[in-house]
């Protein structure tokens, strides 16, 4: 699969990038696990089918020390026993949060369990990995950019 276009090759789209991955870094230097936002970052990725997403995130979490066991078991994550509880309502308001068309609003009960396991400052930082990483999926899958060829620490976001 070859990719419709090479954003960074244009004026506007190194811009983008960048002002989307300076977003990032509030994310990735708040008190959010890292762990917890690598595990939503593939959720969410896995849903919307960005290839280019999942391939650099799986990589990225593993580099860091992520098991196989816990990548492979992300898209079955409530038949497995290796997440915590922590992780488990991260990754329910993940899914809600990413499905916004099809489940209409992110319910209540979903958001207190999350707000039982993360502060104020966790949950708004969960909230803003959601909604970026979906941006980012959508930029790559309207453009299907393909994943296979990331390697791990050449690009963070």
């Amino acid at each position: 699969m070859a990719a419709r276009l090479n954003p960074l090759g244009t004026d506007v789209g190194p811009k983008l990038v960048r002002h989307l991955v300076a977003t990032g870094r509030a994310v990735t230097d708040s008190s959010l696990p890292r762990a917890t936002q690598e595990l939503v970052k593939i959720r969410a990725s896995q849903i919307n089918g960005c290839g280019g997403c999942l391939d650099m995130h799986t990589k990225e979490a593993a580099h860091a020390g992520e098991t196989p066991v816990r990548l492979n078991l992300v898209a079955t994550w409530r038949d497995a026993t290796v997440f915590t509880d922590a992780e488990r309502a991260a990754l329910e308001l993940t899914e809600q949060g990413t499905r916004l068309a099809d489940v209409g609003d992110v319910t209540d009960e979903v958001w207190e369990k999350a707000a039982e396991h993360y502060d104020e400052e966790q949950l708004t930082a969960l909230v803003a990995q959601i909604a970026l990483i979906n941006a980012f999926n959508r930029l790559n899958v309207i453009l299907r950019q393909p994943g296979g060829d990331y390697e791990p620490g050449r690009f963070h976001a």
